[in-house]
């Protein structure tokens, strides 16, 4: 298991990066964990981030790309929810990445 240091607290993380705790996510979290993947967070990928856990919060679970796609739709619009769109964000994996830097599990479809 690896860490992450963020204000002084150390963070837990299991062996693909995620956080164990899941209470331990906070705007701090999530953009140290995005600079582990070598991505700056700008305001999309905030809003996307804030999209995944209220998904999360509504349904207990991480979405697959498919159920992240159509949500981002219905909540930000189609010119947002769409496959090009979180690809370009995400680094061509949207519900894998995206939810790391979300703070919640790994979607259970990815490898």
């Amino acid at each position: 298991m690896s860490s992450l240091v963020v204000d002084g607290r150390e963070i837990a993380l299991d062996k693909d990066g995620f956080l164990v705790d899941l209470s331990d996510w906070n705007e701090a979290v999530a953009e140290a964990l995005a600079r582990r993947e070598e991505l700056e967070l700008e305001d999309e990928h905030r809003e996307v981030l804030r999209l995944l856990r209220e998904f999360y919060a509504e349904f207990q679970l991480s979405p697959a790309t498919r159920p992240l796609i159509k949500y981002t739709a219905l909540k930000l619009g189609p010119e947002k929810g769409n496959s090009m769109h979180l690809n370009r964000l995400f680094k061509g994996t949207p519900a894998k990445l995206a939810a790391k830097l979300a703070g919640l599990p790994k979607p259970s479809n990815c490898l």
